[in-house]
Protein backbone atom coordinates (compact mmCIF):
# COMPACT_ATOMS: atom_id res chain seq x y z
CA UNK A 1 0.00 0.00 0.00
CA UNK A 2 1.23 3.43 -1.25
CA UNK A 3 2.22 6.33 1.67
CA UNK A 4 -0.05 9.51 1.12
CA UNK A 5 2.28 12.52 1.04
CA UNK A 6 -0.08 15.67 1.75
CA UNK A 7 1.74 18.66 -0.23
CA UNK A 8 2.48 22.02 1.52
CA UNK A 9 0.18 24.62 1.02
CA UNK A 10 0.56 26.67 -2.00
CA UNK A 11 1.96 30.12 -0.74
CA UNK A 12 -0.80 33.15 -0.22
CA UNK A 13 1.21 36.40 1.19
CA UNK A 14 -0.54 39.54 2.88
CA UNK A 15 -0.81 42.43 0.59
CA UNK A 16 2.50 44.20 0.02
CA UNK A 17 3.61 47.40 0.56
CA UNK A 18 4.36 49.32 -2.47
CA UNK A 19 7.42 50.82 -2.18
CA UNK A 20 11.39 50.26 -3.43
CA UNK A 21 13.20 48.02 -0.80
CA UNK A 22 15.98 49.95 0.01
CA UNK A 23 12.88 52.72 0.76
CA UNK A 24 11.51 49.98 2.79
CA UNK A 25 14.74 49.19 4.81
CA UNK A 26 15.48 53.02 5.26
CA UNK A 27 12.47 53.97 6.42
CA UNK A 28 12.36 50.36 8.90
CA UNK A 29 15.92 51.88 10.33
CA UNK A 30 15.11 55.27 11.09
CA UNK A 31 10.98 55.76 10.92
CA UNK A 32 9.46 52.20 12.12
CA UNK A 33 6.56 53.37 14.11
CA UNK A 34 5.31 55.49 11.31
CA UNK A 35 6.20 53.53 8.85
CA UNK A 36 3.86 50.31 10.22
CA UNK A 37 0.97 52.70 11.16
CA UNK A 38 0.66 54.17 7.95
CA UNK A 39 0.92 50.38 6.40
CA UNK A 40 -1.12 49.17 8.52
CA UNK A 41 -4.05 51.44 7.79
CA UNK A 42 -3.29 51.17 4.37
CA UNK A 43 -3.18 47.10 4.38
CA UNK A 44 -5.30 46.09 7.66
CA UNK A 45 -3.34 44.21 10.61
CA UNK A 46 -1.22 41.36 8.54
CA UNK A 47 0.68 42.92 4.91
CA UNK A 48 4.06 41.56 3.49
CA UNK A 49 7.41 44.49 3.56
CA UNK A 50 10.60 43.46 1.84
CA UNK A 51 13.62 45.26 4.08
CA UNK A 52 17.15 44.62 4.22
CA UNK A 53 18.35 41.97 7.35
CA UNK A 54 15.34 40.38 7.46
CA UNK A 55 14.36 40.17 3.71
CA UNK A 56 10.79 39.25 3.35
CA UNK A 57 8.92 39.91 6.20
CA UNK A 58 5.08 39.53 7.44
CA UNK A 59 4.30 42.01 9.36
CA UNK A 60 1.31 40.98 12.25
CA UNK A 61 -0.89 43.39 14.08
CA UNK A 62 -3.51 41.03 15.15
CA UNK A 63 -3.13 39.37 18.84
CA UNK A 64 -4.63 35.96 17.83
CA UNK A 65 -2.37 35.79 15.37
CA UNK A 66 0.41 36.82 17.68
CA UNK A 67 -0.89 33.78 20.07
CA UNK A 68 -0.25 31.09 16.97
CA UNK A 69 3.16 32.53 16.41
CA UNK A 70 4.14 32.50 20.13
CA UNK A 71 2.73 28.89 20.68
CA UNK A 72 4.35 27.25 17.72
CA UNK A 73 7.36 24.84 18.23
CA UNK A 74 10.80 26.31 17.52
CA UNK A 75 11.14 23.74 15.12
CA UNK A 76 8.76 25.20 12.85
CA UNK A 77 9.40 29.04 13.42
CA UNK A 78 12.85 30.04 14.86
CA UNK A 79 15.52 32.60 15.75
CA UNK A 80 15.97 35.04 13.32
CA UNK A 81 19.11 36.04 14.07
CA UNK A 82 19.23 39.88 13.29
CA UNK A 83 22.29 41.98 13.91
CA UNK A 84 21.54 42.52 17.56
CA UNK A 85 22.61 38.76 17.69
CA UNK A 86 25.76 39.41 16.15
CA UNK A 87 26.56 42.30 18.22
CA UNK A 88 26.03 39.96 21.75
CA UNK A 89 28.25 37.28 20.15
CA UNK A 90 27.23 33.48 19.26
CA UNK A 91 27.23 32.32 22.75
CA UNK A 92 23.92 35.65 23.83
CA UNK A 93 20.40 33.95 23.92
CA UNK A 94 19.61 35.86 21.21
CA UNK A 95 21.76 34.42 18.93
CA UNK A 96 20.41 30.55 20.33
CA UNK A 97 18.42 28.56 18.62
CA UNK A 98 16.26 25.23 19.44
CA UNK A 99 17.47 22.96 21.74
CA UNK A 100 20.57 25.05 22.22
CA UNK A 101 17.84 28.16 23.29
CA UNK A 102 16.23 26.20 25.30
CA UNK A 103 19.04 24.37 27.81
CA UNK A 104 20.50 28.18 28.10
CA UNK A 105 16.78 29.35 29.00
CA UNK A 106 17.06 26.56 32.20
CA UNK A 107 20.23 28.08 32.92
CA UNK A 108 19.56 31.46 32.98
CA UNK A 109 16.35 31.30 34.94
CA UNK A 110 17.60 31.50 38.20
CA UNK A 111 18.93 34.62 39.34
CA UNK A 112 15.74 36.13 38.07
CA UNK A 113 13.12 34.51 40.15
CA UNK A 114 12.34 33.75 43.74
CA UNK A 115 14.87 34.64 46.53
CA UNK A 116 17.51 35.78 43.99
CA UNK A 117 15.40 38.69 43.56
CA UNK A 118 14.79 39.85 47.11
CA UNK A 119 18.79 39.86 47.15
CA UNK A 120 18.02 42.65 44.25
CA UNK A 121 15.76 45.07 45.69
CA UNK A 122 17.84 46.96 48.71
CA UNK A 123 20.64 47.46 45.49
CA UNK A 124 18.19 49.02 43.16
CA UNK A 125 17.04 51.10 45.99
CA UNK A 126 20.25 52.02 47.00
CA UNK A 127 21.36 53.30 43.61
CA UNK A 128 18.00 55.08 43.28
CA UNK A 129 18.84 57.24 46.20
CA UNK A 130 22.38 57.79 45.30
CA UNK A 131 21.36 59.04 41.99
CA UNK A 132 18.30 61.14 42.67
CA UNK A 133 20.72 62.96 45.38
CA UNK A 134 21.63 65.30 42.75
CA UNK A 135 18.32 65.46 41.54
CA UNK A 136 17.84 69.73 40.93
CA UNK A 137 14.52 71.51 42.27
CA UNK A 138 12.08 73.23 40.89
CA UNK A 139 13.53 73.27 37.57
CA UNK A 140 13.05 70.98 34.47
CA UNK A 141 15.19 68.14 33.78
CA UNK A 142 15.78 64.87 32.00
CA UNK A 143 15.12 61.39 33.76
CA UNK A 144 16.33 59.39 31.47
CA UNK A 145 20.06 59.87 32.04
CA UNK A 146 19.34 59.16 35.44
CA UNK A 147 17.44 56.30 34.84
CA UNK A 148 20.06 55.00 32.78
CA UNK A 149 22.70 55.33 35.16
CA UNK A 150 20.60 53.49 37.86
CA UNK A 151 19.43 50.48 35.58
CA UNK A 152 23.49 49.99 34.71
CA UNK A 153 24.65 50.82 38.28
CA UNK A 154 22.36 47.97 39.83
CA UNK A 155 22.62 45.19 36.83
CA UNK A 156 26.25 45.66 37.77
CA UNK A 157 25.81 45.09 41.07
CA UNK A 158 23.14 42.50 40.56
CA UNK A 159 25.56 40.60 38.06
CA UNK A 160 29.23 41.50 40.02
CA UNK A 161 28.20 41.62 43.30
CA UNK A 162 30.71 44.23 44.47
CA UNK A 163 32.38 47.42 43.46
CA UNK A 164 35.92 48.47 42.46
CA UNK A 165 37.73 49.28 39.48
CA UNK A 166 36.56 46.75 36.95
CA UNK A 167 32.83 47.91 37.77
CA UNK A 168 33.87 51.18 37.13
CA UNK A 169 35.83 50.72 33.89
CA UNK A 170 31.99 48.67 32.61
CA UNK A 171 30.60 52.20 33.44
CA UNK A 172 32.59 53.40 30.78
CA UNK A 173 32.22 50.97 28.36
CA UNK A 174 29.12 49.38 28.58
CA UNK A 175 27.02 53.14 27.76
CA UNK A 176 28.24 53.94 24.46
CA UNK A 177 29.11 50.61 23.38
CA UNK A 178 25.04 50.35 23.96
CA UNK A 179 24.30 53.64 22.18
CA UNK A 180 26.34 52.95 18.96
CA UNK A 181 25.24 49.28 19.15
CA UNK A 182 21.96 50.30 18.93
CA UNK A 183 21.90 52.36 16.34
CA UNK A 184 24.06 49.36 14.36
CA UNK A 185 21.55 46.87 15.15
CA UNK A 186 19.14 48.29 12.41
CA UNK A 187 21.83 48.47 9.51
CA UNK A 188 23.49 45.62 7.44
CA UNK A 189 25.99 44.05 9.16
CA UNK A 190 29.24 44.23 7.21
CA UNK A 191 31.91 41.46 6.34
CA UNK A 192 34.66 43.24 8.20
CA UNK A 193 35.03 46.13 10.34
CA UNK A 194 36.76 48.84 8.34
CA UNK A 195 39.22 49.89 10.43
CA UNK A 196 39.34 50.76 14.20
CA UNK A 197 37.95 53.68 13.88
CA UNK A 198 35.01 52.97 11.86
CA UNK A 199 31.65 52.26 13.80
CA UNK A 200 31.87 48.48 13.79
CA UNK A 201 35.76 49.29 14.60
CA UNK A 202 34.91 51.12 17.38
CA UNK A 203 32.22 48.45 18.81
CA UNK A 204 35.15 45.81 18.53
CA UNK A 205 37.67 47.18 20.55
CA UNK A 206 35.39 47.89 22.78
CA UNK A 207 34.17 44.13 23.41
CA UNK A 208 38.35 43.21 23.28
CA UNK A 209 38.51 45.56 26.94
CA UNK A 210 34.94 44.40 28.09
CA UNK A 211 36.62 40.39 27.66
CA UNK A 212 39.74 41.82 29.34
CA UNK A 213 37.73 43.32 32.26
CA UNK A 214 35.75 40.39 32.86
CA UNK A 215 38.48 37.78 32.92
CA UNK A 216 39.75 39.74 35.96
CA UNK A 217 35.83 39.95 37.28
CA UNK A 218 35.85 35.47 36.73
CA UNK A 219 39.66 35.28 38.29
CA UNK A 220 38.89 37.16 41.28
CA UNK A 221 35.34 35.39 41.32
CA UNK A 222 36.61 31.94 41.89
CA UNK A 223 39.73 33.32 43.99
CA UNK A 224 36.74 34.27 46.81
CA UNK A 225 37.00 32.28 49.35
CA UNK A 226 33.07 32.39 49.91
CA UNK A 227 32.60 31.76 46.03
CA UNK A 228 30.69 28.94 46.61
CA UNK A 229 27.71 31.11 48.73
CA UNK A 230 28.22 33.88 46.71
CA UNK A 231 24.59 35.27 44.96
CA UNK A 232 25.47 37.40 42.24
CA UNK A 233 24.35 36.53 38.72
CA UNK A 234 28.24 35.97 37.34
CA UNK A 235 28.78 33.47 40.54
CA UNK A 236 25.69 31.42 39.81
CA UNK A 237 26.42 31.38 36.11
CA UNK A 238 30.17 29.97 37.17
CA UNK A 239 28.62 27.21 39.17
CA UNK A 240 25.75 26.70 37.05
CA UNK A 241 25.90 23.40 34.53
CA UNK A 242 24.11 22.12 31.77
CA UNK A 243 21.54 19.00 32.19
CA UNK A 244 24.66 16.56 31.06
CA UNK A 245 26.74 18.61 33.97
CA UNK A 246 28.80 20.80 31.74
CA UNK A 247 29.54 24.37 32.33
CA UNK A 248 29.22 27.32 30.24
CA UNK A 249 32.24 28.65 28.02
CA UNK A 250 34.00 31.91 29.49
CA UNK A 251 33.03 33.08 25.80
CA UNK A 252 29.54 32.26 26.63
CA UNK A 253 29.48 33.79 29.48
CA UNK A 254 30.67 36.91 28.45
CA UNK A 255 28.49 37.35 25.45
CA UNK A 256 25.71 36.18 28.06
CA UNK A 257 26.59 38.70 30.42
CA UNK A 258 26.95 41.40 27.92
CA UNK A 259 23.52 40.93 26.87
CA UNK A 260 22.10 40.98 30.47
CA UNK A 261 24.29 44.49 31.00
CA UNK A 262 22.90 46.16 27.66
CA UNK A 263 19.84 44.58 26.93
CA UNK A 264 19.01 44.60 30.71
CA UNK A 265 19.39 48.38 31.71
CA UNK A 266 18.23 50.30 28.04
CA UNK A 267 14.88 48.89 28.12
CA UNK A 268 14.17 49.02 31.77
CA UNK A 269 15.29 52.97 32.33
CA UNK A 270 13.82 54.00 28.32
CA UNK A 271 10.78 52.39 30.19
CA UNK A 272 11.23 54.72 33.32
CA UNK A 273 11.68 57.62 31.58
CA UNK A 274 8.46 57.51 29.86
CA UNK A 275 7.33 56.29 33.08
CA UNK A 276 7.93 59.72 34.10
CA UNK A 277 7.00 61.50 31.14
CA UNK A 278 3.25 59.79 31.70
CA UNK A 279 2.96 60.97 35.06
CA UNK A 280 3.87 64.34 35.02
CA UNK A 281 0.78 64.46 32.54
CA UNK A 282 -1.95 62.64 34.56
CA UNK A 283 -2.00 63.99 37.93
CA UNK A 284 -5.21 62.10 39.37
CA UNK A 285 -3.11 58.98 38.70
CA UNK A 286 0.44 60.92 40.37
CA UNK A 287 -1.83 61.51 43.31
CA UNK A 288 -2.59 58.01 43.53
CA UNK A 289 0.11 56.44 43.51
CA UNK A 290 1.72 58.72 45.30
CA UNK A 291 -1.00 58.04 48.69
CA UNK A 292 -0.64 54.41 47.96
CA UNK A 293 3.50 54.75 47.57
CA UNK A 294 3.01 56.46 51.75
CA UNK A 295 1.02 53.96 53.00
CA UNK A 296 3.48 51.39 52.46
CA UNK A 297 0.91 48.35 51.47
CA UNK A 298 -0.04 46.71 48.52
CA UNK A 299 1.34 48.10 45.26
CA UNK A 300 -1.50 47.42 43.15
CA UNK A 301 -2.10 50.72 41.22
CA UNK A 302 1.71 50.94 40.71
CA UNK A 303 2.10 47.56 39.18
CA UNK A 304 -0.89 48.48 36.93
CA UNK A 305 0.70 51.57 36.36
CA UNK A 306 3.79 50.12 34.99
CA UNK A 307 1.76 47.53 32.70
CA UNK A 308 0.15 50.60 31.36
CA UNK A 309 3.69 52.68 30.35
CA UNK A 310 4.98 49.34 28.98
CA UNK A 311 1.79 49.32 26.72
CA UNK A 312 1.13 52.90 25.85
CA UNK A 313 4.63 53.53 25.23
CA UNK A 314 6.25 50.36 23.96
CA UNK A 315 10.18 50.44 24.11
CA UNK A 316 10.69 47.38 21.53
CA UNK A 317 8.17 47.40 19.14
CA UNK A 318 8.74 44.29 17.45
CA UNK A 319 9.67 40.38 17.82
CA UNK A 320 10.89 37.89 15.08
CA UNK A 321 11.03 34.71 14.13
CA UNK A 322 11.92 33.38 10.69
CA UNK A 323 9.90 29.86 9.08
CA UNK A 324 12.14 26.99 9.19
CA UNK A 325 8.87 24.81 7.71
CA UNK A 326 8.05 24.66 4.23
CA UNK A 327 5.20 26.93 4.40
CA UNK A 328 4.02 27.93 7.09
CA UNK A 329 0.00 28.27 8.10
CA UNK A 330 -1.05 31.46 9.79
CA UNK A 331 -4.53 32.42 9.27
CA UNK A 332 -5.35 32.36 6.21
CA UNK A 333 -1.92 33.10 4.90
CA UNK A 334 0.35 30.38 3.56
CA UNK A 335 4.49 31.74 3.97
CA UNK A 336 7.10 29.79 2.73
CA UNK A 337 10.56 28.76 4.20
CA UNK A 338 13.16 31.44 4.78
CA UNK A 339 10.30 34.22 4.92
CA UNK A 340 10.31 36.06 8.74
CA UNK A 341 7.05 37.17 10.95
CA UNK A 342 7.13 40.34 12.57
CA UNK A 343 4.82 40.64 15.66
CA UNK A 344 4.26 44.75 16.10
CA UNK A 345 3.72 44.76 19.62
CA UNK A 346 3.04 48.50 18.99
CA UNK A 347 0.16 47.58 16.87
CA UNK A 348 -1.15 44.86 18.99
CA UNK A 349 -0.72 47.30 22.20
CA UNK A 350 -3.18 49.42 20.23
CA UNK A 351 -6.01 47.46 19.64
CA UNK A 352 -9.10 48.92 20.36
CA UNK A 353 -10.83 45.66 20.93
CA UNK A 354 -8.52 44.47 23.28
CA UNK A 355 -7.68 47.94 25.43
CA UNK A 356 -10.77 50.60 24.95
CA UNK A 357 -9.79 54.23 23.98
CA UNK A 358 -5.50 52.59 23.73
CA UNK A 359 -4.88 56.24 23.37
CA UNK A 360 -6.49 56.84 27.06
CA UNK A 361 -3.15 56.40 29.83
CA UNK A 362 -5.35 54.60 31.97
CA UNK A 363 -3.56 52.42 34.80
CA UNK A 364 -7.01 51.07 36.34
CA UNK A 365 -7.74 49.09 33.54
CA UNK A 366 -5.61 46.58 34.91
CA UNK A 367 -7.18 46.91 38.36
CA UNK A 368 -9.98 44.30 37.64
CA UNK A 369 -7.55 41.59 35.73
CA UNK A 370 -4.28 41.40 33.34
CA UNK A 371 -5.15 41.13 29.55
CA UNK A 372 -4.64 38.12 27.65
CA UNK A 373 -0.66 37.51 27.59
CA UNK A 374 -0.61 37.48 24.25
CA UNK A 375 -2.14 40.44 24.01
CA UNK A 376 0.15 42.09 26.39
CA UNK A 377 3.59 41.47 25.00
CA UNK A 378 6.09 44.07 25.62
CA UNK A 379 8.87 41.43 26.12
CA UNK A 380 7.88 39.30 23.45
CA UNK A 381 6.25 35.56 24.05
CA UNK A 382 6.73 32.69 23.82
CA UNK A 383 10.12 30.19 24.16
CA UNK A 384 11.69 33.68 23.67
CA UNK A 385 10.30 35.79 26.15
CA UNK A 386 12.60 38.10 27.94
CA UNK A 387 14.08 35.71 30.85
CA UNK A 388 14.42 39.00 32.65
CA UNK A 389 11.12 39.99 32.54
CA UNK A 390 10.20 39.84 35.77
CA UNK A 391 13.50 41.49 37.16
CA UNK A 392 12.73 44.32 35.11
CA UNK A 393 9.29 44.82 36.37
CA UNK A 394 10.41 44.35 40.08
CA UNK A 395 13.06 47.43 39.08
CA UNK A 396 10.66 49.42 37.42
CA UNK A 397 8.59 48.97 40.74
CA UNK A 398 11.21 49.80 43.11
CA UNK A 399 12.43 52.97 41.46
CA UNK A 400 8.95 54.53 41.22
CA UNK A 401 8.25 53.87 45.12
CA UNK A 402 11.64 54.98 45.69
CA UNK A 403 11.14 58.54 44.12
CA UNK A 404 7.10 59.07 45.09
CA UNK A 405 8.31 58.48 48.35
CA UNK A 406 10.97 61.08 48.47
CA UNK A 407 10.41 63.95 45.64
CA UNK A 408 6.62 65.49 44.69
CA UNK A 409 6.79 65.33 41.28
CA UNK A 410 4.97 68.91 39.45
CA UNK A 411 2.24 67.73 36.54
CA UNK A 412 2.18 69.42 33.85
CA UNK A 413 -0.56 70.50 30.46
CA UNK A 414 2.31 69.98 27.64
CA UNK A 415 1.64 67.41 24.95
CA UNK A 416 3.18 64.67 25.30
CA UNK A 417 6.74 63.82 24.64
CA UNK A 418 7.64 62.54 20.78
CA UNK A 419 9.21 59.56 20.13
CA UNK A 420 12.94 58.78 19.62
CA UNK A 421 14.51 56.41 17.64
CA UNK A 422 17.80 55.15 19.10
CA UNK A 423 17.85 52.34 16.87
CA UNK A 424 16.09 49.54 18.95
CA UNK A 425 14.85 51.02 21.70
CA UNK A 426 12.60 53.81 21.75
CA UNK A 427 12.63 56.78 24.39
CA UNK A 428 10.86 59.97 24.93
CA UNK A 429 12.55 62.53 22.70
CA UNK A 430 12.99 65.14 25.32
CA UNK A 431 14.95 62.32 28.21
CA UNK A 432 11.38 62.38 30.08
CA UNK A 433 11.37 65.94 31.53
CA UNK A 434 10.29 67.15 35.13
CA UNK A 435 10.19 69.57 37.58
CA UNK A 436 10.59 67.63 41.17
CA UNK A 437 10.82 68.97 44.80
CA UNK A 438 11.79 67.25 47.42
CA UNK A 439 9.29 66.38 50.08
Amino acid sequence: MSEVVTAPPAVKLPPAARMPRLLQGLLFAISRRRMIQRLARRHGNVFTVDIPIYGRVVVVGDWRLAKQVFTTSPEELGNIQPNLSRLFGSGSVFALDGDDHRRRRRLLAPPFHGRSMKNYEAIIEEETLRETAGWPEGTPFPTLPSMMHITLNAILRAVFGAEGAELDELRRLIPPWVTLGSRLAALPNPKRTYGRFSPWGRLAEWRRQYDRVLDKLIDAERADPDFAERTDVLALMLRSTYEDGTAMSRKDIGDELLTLLAAGHETTASTLGWAFERLSRHPDVLAALVEEADTGGAAELRQAAILEVQRARTVIDFAARRVYSPVYQLGEWAIPQGDSIIISIAQIHNDAGVFPDPERFDPRRYIDGKPSSFAWIPFGGGTRRCVGAAFANMEMDVVLRTVLRHFTIETTAEPGERWHNRGVAFTPKDGGRVVVRRR
